[in-house]
């Protein structure tokens, strides 16, 4: 009995020390996010580890600075993905009920990830759906919201988000899309890109879809509406 006991007790003692590295490990990898721009991330690393059928060889991405980036495109995804995003503290409680009710009555499952959450999912974590990678994303997305600005989170989200296979990040897609800078992009052209982001591998900016062009013009009403003084 005692040597179960001090048994127990030992992996107990690893189990904490193990626990406490991991959330200093956390801790220190959002506090960088202050100062440096990843250089890597896990959805990134994931796609060039086990890419997708078809997936381009050569990934493209190019980091752009928050004042380099058009107000448009800041304005367009929030309009699409997360119009609370200044208020909340990086979770959408009633976007995530009404998901919940939506689901339990068997309707398609909406989607609830603020920005911040979705940020936290592109650095951190993988394509995957489990209450481990959700717990993990939460706890990410806790941190981020209280080490790191809005403006920070949002630079962070338009630079790391897929915008079709292999193309990372707003400059990127601005580039290959309308071969000009991400700085540049119009409020249709925002728009445009910002529509595809639900699934940048079944929707697509060259060749949208009649969904994705009446996606394009709610969300630019969207735009209209909430103005730039939405923006963080």
């Amino acid at each position: 009995m005692n040597t179960i006991r001090a048994v127990f007790k030992y992996l107990l003692k690893k189990l904490l020390w193990l626990s406490a590295a991991l959330i200093l490990v956390s801790v220190i990898l959002v506090a960088s996010l202050k100062i440096l721009n990843p250089p890597v991330w896990g959805w990134k690393l994931q796609r060039q580890i086990i890419p997708p059928d078809n997936y381009p060889l050569q990934i493209q991405h190019q980091w752009l600075q928050w004042d380099k980036i058009s107000n448009n495109m800041k304005l367009a995804v929030i309009a699409s993905e997360d119009q609370l995003f200044t208020q909340h503290s990086g979770f959408d409680f009633d976007s995530i009920m009404n998901a919940l009710d939506a689901n339990a009555q068997g309707k398609p499952i909406r989607g609830a990830s603020t920005i911040s959450q979705q940020t936290a999912k592109n650095l951190f974590l993988w394509p995957s759906k489990s209450f481990v990678r959700k717990g993990i994303e939460a706890w990410f997305t806790v941190l981020m919201e209280l080490m790191l600005e809005k403006q920070r989170v949002l630079e962070l989200y338009l630079n790391l988000v897929e915008f079709g296979p292999g193309i990372f990040g707003v400059e990127a897609a601005s580039q290959q899309y309308y071969n000009k800078s991400a700085q540049q992009l119009s409020v249709s052209q925002s728009a445009r890109l910002a529509s595809v982001l639900p699934n940048p591998y079944r929707f697509h900016v060259n060749k949208p879809s009649p969904y994705i062009i009446k996606r394009t013009q709610w969300i630019e009403k969207q735009m209209r509406q909430l103005g730039e003084g939405t923006l963080p």
